[in-house]
């Protein structure tokens, strides 16, 4: 395979990495805007009791919408692609760690699973993204990363 040929290969990769991210996180939208009860019942308001503020579902729940839709967005742009994907890596990081370790458990809808598992396959591909914008990745935290000198 000659340069061109993996640059290519490489750039529909991100692209459907990319689109993926992007339907995934937009399709649960319609259910976090309208309020749908088992987005409530099943991940927000047990959430929001956990974190001891039993009243606030609702701005978690408007909160991580608006992360998401800014992530998808992000993810579209060629130019604003890693910041899209860190978003989700984190979105998703978050999603797995409060369907592992917090109240909503691994099948809160007693379906095998289905919105852990969307979870973590979304977190690799956004993992994988991230990886494929890497070198983007190490330029902004060799320009704005933390100075660390050695003694």
């Amino acid at each position: 395979m000659t340069h061109l040929d993996r640059s290519r290969t490489l750039r529909l990769i991100a692209w459907a990495c990319a689109a993926w991210i992007a339907w995934e996180l937009l399709y649960y939208e319609q259910f976090k805007l309208t309020g749908n009860v088992g987005s409530i019942d099943g991940v927000f308001q047990p959430l929001a009791n956990w974190f001891g503020i039993p009243a606030h579902e609702k701005p978690i729940r408007l909160g991580v919408a608006a992360i998401e839709i800014a992530a998808s967005v992000l993810v579209l742009i060629p130019a604003l692609r890693l910041w899209g994907a860190l978003m989700a890596l984190g979105l998703m990081g978050g999603a797995i760690f409060f369907h592992t370790v917090g109240p909503i458990g691994i099948d809160p809808y007693g379906d095998g699973g289905g919105l852990f598992k969307e979870a973590c396959f979304t977190f690799a591909v956004a993992g994988l993204l991230t990886w494929l914008h890497r070198d983007e990745l190490a330029g902004w935290l060799h320009r704005f990363g933390p100075r660390l000198r050695l003694a």
